[in-house]
């Protein structure tokens, strides 16, 4: 064929036209001699450019013509023009599969499989898969007869002849055909064996459920009993030969490459249990040992090769257990995590493109359809089907799900599956990765008959219907919930009010019937507001559910949109505002402080809702609000309270933002540098409690004496609020210091200054609804029985001539917080000489602190306390690293500018970056240090009060342990993980601060 230069053959025109990407390749294919009978023929051009993709369908028929006997060869291409049926079939094959075009180029007269067309080749079962693996004899025979027959399935599915249930069914049917092959031919390799035993071969997974893959492992169990005469453990010996003989048989490659990996990993102690048991022997471990994840497994149960009375009588016993899963102990727990993605183990990059395990993928559903099915099958038999898609078709009509609901997840699931299938069958590899080549992905988008633009097709599809499945939890678990307690229309089927309870408790709810009276309490009416509730509450619900306490917080949405229910912002705030309804679901459900602190003015919401709204405020902002309110208030009590409220707007945002960089959220991983976490607390409640005191010393100097009180005075923060390391349940340690103005007697500023801080002290103890903050000056000079407040030249006195080396050691985190600035910095410039002395501390000063601390050690730890668990002083905790760190901080702070710091953590940094202590030991005492701090902020978030050891109760140790990290079921993890690091931060301690080397 000749064309004028620089002109496109009118063959090149129509291979485009019929959707070619590379014409010229395609044209010279058709130019080839073995195609001379048929390149003209337009039937052919048109059926090529029906198939996936063209170029490979044109390429697949080539190779096969060439491989076949030249007598042959003009057979095959008149019938491809003559016969449509097989002329579709064949091209949808080789458009779609380059796996298959491979198997037809090696075996070619195979393509005549696909030429009968009468009404049982449309929908073949395991008997005519059996007749089509008949004459293999060995694992090269079966390998071939096995693609035979799913050249035949292939192209039903391509052309659209069966849809993607029925493509899954026959999938698993052919399975089932070639177990059975498999184990015939092992038994024929070993009939001495076979002689010896009974097998039942029990298919679990996508092949037990009569929904398999293209190409997947299929998962089976072995159940073996010896025949008669014969002893029990020699039969077992046999049937596991012959197990694993039929295993290999399908699994090992050879030279027809392999069929897939028979997988028995999920059988009883998994790949450390025996291979084959005993009837008896597996039911005596799901009664004692199976966890609920086996259970799950067991849904799709089906006996299909080997013995069948055997196989039946197995699937038989097991049932009743399954339906009985919902009834044991941990299966709430075990339901929170597997509800729970699977996606740890996914690469980053690939988690946006897989179909299976990613965010809105295959696994989503059918775990969520699984679950509901043991909550609810062991009262409903219709709910006891293996396959997905019959199992949501039984829960929608049971009115567990949702019709609407029900049919979108129908939809998307059908969809997702079908893109997992024509990825597989390209290749015939296991993948669930969604391509990224634009040539895979416009033959996937066709395949599925996207024409127009394939590519721009596929992904809007795929990204609509995996949004569909993302928020599938709120679809089919919470979302029927609300239907129960509501009024539906009638004729429309919902969730039993005892269905609905059942299904509340499965999902860690604790008192089922009181959560849904507040369900019904938001929910109830034709209200707007109670139309936005309806919207909110299924999201909500999954939130609260993910947490340690879902009564609480499902309890704390009721009471915060009861008390804001009528304001115009609130809901609207929920609704609109992305975040907000995500963070105040963590928040109610976390534990009792930040719940406690938002019921006595909810409408501090409002801080969830705002961007900036959890980043905690500068002392510098709060001082001025603080200080402003005190001005406007009529008297110290009332100035006082709106110092306190403010404190507790403040707590909240500190704890609320705490809780959520903790937990996380659906957009926001949870904050990973847990010392960036315990710092911005300790900060931010330091920051908070200089702001208040400082309000509270305006409001008694104004009540008294106006604006000027007869002495300067200050007020030095001590302890942990010195060293801006305060938790929610610490108190303020401080110290008070007066220097009397010029013509004042020391008499009268000692008057005055004694009574600012008596009322002080009662302004901010006065009993109200708002947390009180508790003042302590026991660290003063000579303690309890010494004055309360001193002048500064009385302290320079005292420190001169009385002070004792823990008196020193105690001045370590003194900072100026509140009050006369000038003789704050004078205060700090009297001490720098006593907790940074010239030359270090002498051998009889570190002695006596360390006599102390071990003095500290045996008398002041909580009788029955574990000291292996206590946060502050057990072993390796808080008092250990700080000792530790103080005591290099009186050595050598002298000498080295970065350990005079009232911070811990600064401080241990400034010790390694000097070479005082190798960063090895820094880095366990620092990790030591972090997580006592985060158990002591995470007792008082989940009880409401402050603790130094884990909680004892169940539940609240289970919140302690999501606020750290730990999923549900976890606790003892969390357990020995403090234990290991508190261990050895103790033996850095031992040597460093016992020992010689300081």
């Amino acid at each position: 064929m000749t064309t004028v230069p620089g002109r496109r053959s009118s063959t090149f025109t129509r291979l485009l036209r019929h959707g070619f990407t590379d014409p010229s390749a395609a044209e010279r294919l058709l130019e080839l001699d073995d195609l001379a009978s048929v390149r003209s023929d337009p039937v052919l051009l048109e059926a090529l450019g029906a198939t996936a993709d063209p170029d490979l369908a044109l390429r697949g028929l080539v190779r096969l013509v060439e491989a076949e006997e030249e007598g042959e060869r003009q057979v095959l291409l008149d019938t491809l023009v003559t016969a449509k049926p097989l002329r579709d079939r064949l091209l949808g094959v080789l458009g779609a599969s380059e796996a298959l075009g491979d198997h037809l180029a090696r075996h070619p007269r195979d393509w005549q499989a696909l030429v009968t067309y009468e009404a049982v080749d449309l929908h073949p079962g395991v008997a005519e898969f059996e007749r089509g693996l008949a004459d293999a004899v060995d694992p090269d025979s079966l390998r071939v007869a096995y693609r035979r027959c799913m050249l035949t399935l292939a192209a039903r599915d391509v052309c659209g002849t069966t849809g993607i249930a029925q493509t899954a069914a026959e999938l698993a049917d052919l399975a089932t055909a070639t177990l059975r092959a498999a184990l015939a031919i092992a038994r024929t390799a070993a009939p001495e064996d076979a002689a010896q035993c009974r097998l039942a071969v029990v298919a679990m997974g996508k092949c037990g459920g009569h929904e398999l893959n293209y190409v997947s492992d299929v998962d089976v169990i072995f159940v073996g009993e010896a025949r008669d005469g014969v002893e029990e453990h020699k039969a077992m010996q046999a049937a596991t030969r012959l197990a694993a003989h039929m295993m290999r048989i399908c699994s090992e490659t050879t030279a027809e490459g392999t069929i897939w990996e028979v997988d028995a990993n999920l059988r009883p102690e998994g790949r450390n249990g025996p291979l084959v048991r005993t009837l008896s022997s597996h039911l005596a471990y799901y009664q004692r040992w199976a966890k609920t994840w086996e259970f799950q497994a067991l849904l799709k149960a089906r006996a299909v090769a080997g013995d069948p009375e055997l196989g039946q009588e197995y699937v038989d016993a097991v049932s009743p257990l399954v339906w009985q899963a919902a009834d044991r102990e941990n299966f709430v727990p075990d339901v929170q995590k597997m509800r729970r993605r699977v996606v740890d183990n996914i690469p980053v990059d690939r988690i946006e493109r897989e179909l299976k395990l990613g965010p809105g993928g295959l696994r989503d559903v059918e775990f969520a359809v699984q679950l509901l099915q043991l909550v609810h099958g062991r009262s409903d038999a219709s709910l006891h089907s293996g396959t997905t898609l019959e199992a949501l078709r039984a829960l929608a009509e049971g009115g567990y799900v949702g019709r609407a609901d029900a049919a979108q997840l129908d939809e998307a699931y059908r969809f997702l599956r079908s893109m997992e299938h024509r990825i597989q069958l390209y290749r015939l590899r296991r993948t669930h990765l969604v391509p990224e080549d634009e040539a895979d992905l416009r033959r996937l988008g066709r395949s599925l008959g996207m024409r127009t633009d394939p590519v721009a097709e596929l992904n809007k599809a795929w990204r609509r219907h995996a949004s569909v499945v993302r928020r599938l939890h709120e679809k089919i678990f919470y979302r029927p919930l609300l239907d129960a307690v509501a009024q539906l229309a009638p004729g429309e089927s919902r969730l039993s009010t005892k269905a609905a309870a059942i299904r509340l408790e499965a999902l860690g709810y604790a008192d089922p019937a009181a959560a849904l009276r507040h369900l019904e309490a938001l929910s109830s009416g034709v209200s707007r507001k109670a139309a936005i509730q309806r919207t909110l509450l299924p999201v909500l619900l999954g939130w609260f559910a993910d947490s340690a306490d879902p009564d609480a917080g499902l309890l704390g949405f009721r009471k915060v949109s009861d008390a804001l229910g009528k304001t115009p912002w609130y809901l609207r705030l929920l609704r609109d505002e992305g975040a907000a309804a995500e963070n105040l679901a963590r928040v109610l459900s976390a534990g009792r402080l930040a719940p406690d602190l938002l019921m006595r003015a909810p409408e501090a919401v409002a801080i969830l809702g705002d961007p900036e709204g959890l980043t905690p405020r500068t002392r510098e902002h709060l001082e001025q609000e603080v200080l402003a309110a005190v001005g406007r208030a009529g008297d110290a009590e009332s100035a006082v309270a709106v110092v306190r409220g403010v404190r507790r707007r403040e707590l909240f945002r500190t704890t609320a933002a705490d809780i959520i960089g903790s937990y996380g959220t659906e957009d926001s991983p949870a904050e990973q540098d847990h010392g960036a976490l315990v710092d911005r607390v300790g900060s931010a409640v330091t920051d908070l409690n200089a702001a208040t005191i400082a309000g509270a010393l305006r409001a008694a100097v104004r009540e008294q004496w106006g604006d000027t009180l007869p002495t300067r005075f200050a007020v030095i923060g001590m302890g942990r609020f010195g060293g801006h390391e305060l938790s929610y349940g610490s108190d303020a340690d401080v110290l008070f210091v007066h220097r009397p103005r010029e013509g004042v007697s020391d008499e009268e500023a000692s008057r005055a200054a004694n009574a600012v801080v008596g009322e002080m002290r009662r302004l901010l103890q006065l009993p109200t609804a708002d947390p009180p903050l508790l003042i302590d000056a026991d660290l003063r000079p000579e303690g309890k029985t010494g004055p309360l407040v001193r002048t500064l030249k009385s302290y320079g006195a005292y420190y001169r001539r009385w002070s004792l080396v823990w008196e020193s050691q105690a001045l370590l985190r003194a900072e100026h917080m509140a009050g006369d600035e000038e003789l704050g910095r004078d205060f700090i410039e009297l001490v720098n000489p006593l907790r940074y002395p010239a030359e270090g501390l002498g051998d009889d000063a570190v002695r006596e602190i360390r006599r102390l601390k071990a003095r500290m050690e045996s008398e002041r730890m909580p009788r029955g306390a574990d000291p292996t668990l206590h946060a502050k002083l057990g072993r390796g905790g808080l008092s250990d690293v700080e000792w530790t760190v103080q005591l290099m901080q009186m050595q050598h702070g002298w000498a080295e500018p970065g350990l005079r710091t009232t911070r811990t953590r600064e401080a241990l940094a400034a010790a390694c970056a000097a070479g005082l202590i190798p960063g090895e030991d820094a880095e366990m005492l620092d990790e030591a240090w972090v997580l006592a701090t985060r158990v002591r902020n995470a007792v008082m978030l989940v009880r409401g009060r402050p603790g130094d050891t884990f909680p004892s109760d169940p539940r609240e140790m289970t919140a302690v342990g999501r606020y750290l990290g730990y999923e549900p079921g976890h606790v003892g993890d969390m357990l020995d993980d403090y234990r290991r690091i508190t261990r050895r931060a103790r033996a850095v301690v031992e040597e460093r601060f016992y020992g010689a080397v300081i």
